[in-house]
């Protein structure tokens, strides 16, 4: 087992640079309902703001922004239910990829 995340702080500060001005920067809501239910302030991230109603855009945004030219030409397939297949279309759109 490894001794360090997959995932590093650097790699999300990475990312976030990457996706400055692309993806939508969602609001914390205040979630009174649940304040009462769990003793507490509790903040939601809505990301039903975001370019495709999700969080996953980031994901697919950040991943597809980082193939080689190599990668690129070949072309991306995903396949999932539910609005994956937006948030790969949304990224690749004026790309010149094929989706």
């Amino acid at each position: 087992m490894p001794d360090s995340p997959a995932i590093q702080i650097d790699d999300v500060r990475d990312a976030a640079r990457l996706l400055e001005g692309v993806a939508v920067r969602t609001p914390l809501i205040e979630n009174l309902a649940l304040n009462a239910r769990v003793g507490g302030r509790t903040l939601v991230k809505f990301e039903g703001a975001q370019h495709t109603g999700s969080f996953k855009f980031r994901g697919a945004y950040n991943r597809l922004a980082r193939l080689s030219p190599p990668e690129k030409a070949a072309g991306v397939v995903a396949c999932a239910c539910g609005r994956t297949w937006r948030r790969s279309s949304r990224r690749s759109n004026g790309s010149g990829r094929r989706v």
